[in-house]
């Protein structure tokens, strides 16, 4: 259970625990908002001069041979190549999948990550790494510096991480981003529910399924997020001795 003593709980996990367990004295939920407040701090901090990056998310269970670790380490050649900083979680599998193409390309490589008390190792394939106690936080960070969004097949917490930039989308609380999802063989009946149930009964509109793009090529994703990036926010390309970037006009 973390670090520490044998079935002693870490302060840390105390703190988020308490954190979500209801009215508390308003000295302890000042406390918590400074907790916070310092969290995105550190954060802005990290990633403020990244330049554009693309998140891609996914699953940390699936190992180095199987398939979708390949497809997300060509996503992220192929994003370096564009010229984006790629942002993951930072774990293994599909994240460290997509930070290693990065890398091997010369592109930029950032990690993302939570403290778990099961799970949290930094992935090797990372320039800086980050890790946040809240989920909430470490969402803002995986969202706001991101022109484009790649999902590789993973469970709940890939899941939640698509459906929050959709919902964001969908709200307008973000701008049109292309939201893509690789592998469609994964992806298929979700989008399928989504047509035939959550479309079909009135919950989400046509044009919400329609922002979502399944596709089984690296290479078409990034070419719809780099086109995107040019048509939409006003990027440009730019060669450097070293490094690609898209850079505001």
């Amino acid at each position: 259970m973390g670090d520490g003593q044998p079935g002693v709980m870490p302060v840390a996990d105390l703190w988020e625990r308490r954190f979500l367990e209801g009215l508390e004295p308003r000295t302890v939920g000042f406390m918590q908002a400074i907790r916070v407040f310092f969290s995105m701090i550190r954060g802005f901090r990290t990633f403020h001069f990244l330049g554009p990056c693309v998140t891609v998310f996914g699953s940390a269970r699936f190992a180095e041979t199987h398939p979708y670790y390949e497809l997300a380490r060509r996503a992220g050649t192929e994003l370096a190549r564009a010229g984006f900083t790629v942002m993951t979680g930072g774990g293994p599998g599909t994240m460290e999948a997509a930070n290693r193409g990065a890398r091997e390309a010369g592109g930029l490589s950032m990690g993302c990550g939570i403290h778990l008390p099961m799970q949290e190792f930094a992935n090797p394939y990372l320039d800086r790494y980050i890790a946040f106690r809240y989920f909430f936080v470490r969402k803002v960070m995986l969202i706001k510096y991101s022109y484009g969004f790649i999902a590789l097949p993973g469970g709940l917490g890939t899941l939640d991480e698509v459906f929050e930039a959709a919902t964001l989308i969908q709200t307008g609380k973000i701008r049109d981003f292309p939201v893509v999802l690789l592998g469609s063989e994964f992806w298929g009946p979700l989008i399928g529910f989504m047509r035939d149930t959550l479309v079909a009964q009135g919950a989400i509109d046509a044009a919400d399924l329609d922002r979502i793009i399944v596709t089984d090529s690296p290479e078409e994703a990034v070419t719809l997020i780099r086109e995107a990036a040019v048509r939409r926010f006003g990027l440009r390309y730019v060669e450097r001795p070293r490094r690609r970037w898209f850079l505001f006009e």
